[in-house]
């Protein structure tokens, strides 16, 4: 007898509450699904189910093997899907939401080559510094910049960041370079409105996590406008090695503190199920994978 049927007809009659139901549901007889769990409960030698003229009850031994059970259709299920999701061709629309400033320094040249291999799939690309729901807004994946993926959503790391502090050598010559986190309080800083400590940062050195609180002259959700601001010799700025690191290697900026390491994040693709993962997903995770797993500079 197989193994597969005789379970999967098991966790039907549990679901449907009959044996008529559930051979219904299977396309089977009632004399052949109650065949197949009798004979199921004698391989195994345990009573699963107790049987009356009006109901079925699960035993103490039967609520073990079903949850069991469930979890081994649901893998194949799973499994099944993946293959088919892979299998398929990708096509269709394609809504993906993604941070500002890493769309369009590192993603917008990139949307021509996946266009070029997936010509089939139209993109909608939103840039948004805000993070969505991904479900309730109808997006199909979402890059994300973060210390950790999210635990409701499925993800995968394409790639990580580290949050750099730096300001242009004129602004250093005028107002001394900090030695120390807790020199930042007396410098001016260009702050970015969306980081979840505020004006409050936070670093890792020598002697353990040392924390200051700065005093910025100018707040801004747009990393861009930090960075721009500190090129005009503004002030300090704690932004991400994606943003800066082109003008550090061309000196226009310079790093502070190097000691002392701020918040290192990861950069995800998330999508909101792994089960039945459309094609166009699937092509879309694997392509930034692939091209984010070659050396950044940054």
């Amino acid at each position: 007898m197989d193994r597969f049927l005789e379970m999967q007809t098991f966790c039907a009659v549990v679901d449907a509450g009959s044996f008529v139901k559930a051979a219904e549901a299977l396309g089977l007889s009632k004399a052949a699904a109650s065949r197949y769990v009798g004979e199921l409960e004698a391989r195994l030698g345990i009573r699963l189910l107790q049987r009356t003229t009006r109901r079925l009850s699960l035993t103490e031994e039967g609520q073990v093997f079903y949850a069991r059970s469930k979890e081994l259709l649901a893998g194949v299920d799973e499994a099944e899907a993946e293959i088919t999701s892979r299998s398929g061709a990708a096509s269709g629309l394609l809504r993906i939401n993604a941070p500002v400033t890493f769309g369009n320094l590192h993603l917008a040249p990139l949307w021509g080559v996946f266009r070029s291999q997936q010509p089939l799939v139209a993109l909608d690309i939103t840039l948004s510094d805000r993070v969505v729901d991904l479900v309730e807004e109808g997006y199909d994946v979402a890059i994300r910049i973060a210390t950790l993926p999210s635990s409701t959503l499925v993800s995968k790391r394409l790639a990580s960041t580290r949050m750099l502090v730096c300001a242009s050598p004129q602004y250093l010559a005028a107002h001394g370079t900090p030695q120390h986190p807790a020199d930042l309080a007396d410098h001016a800083v260009i702050a970015y409105s969306y980081w979840a400590s505020k004006d409050e940062w936070h670093f890792d050195g020598p002697a353990g996590q040392v924390s200051v609180r700065t005093h910025a002259c100018m707040h801004t959700n747009s990393g861009d406008t930090c960075r721009a601001a500190a090129l005009a010799h503004q002030g300090v700025i704690l932004q991400p090695s994606f943003l800066v690191g082109t003008d550090l290697a061309a000196g226009t900026l310079v790093e502070l503190l190097p000691g002392y390491q701020a918040m290192e994040m990861g950069i995800y693709a998330v999508y909101p199920t792994r089960k039945h993962v459309a094609p166009k997903v699937r092509a879309l995770v694997d392509f930034l994978a692939e091209i984010f797993a070659q050396e950044r500079t940054w």
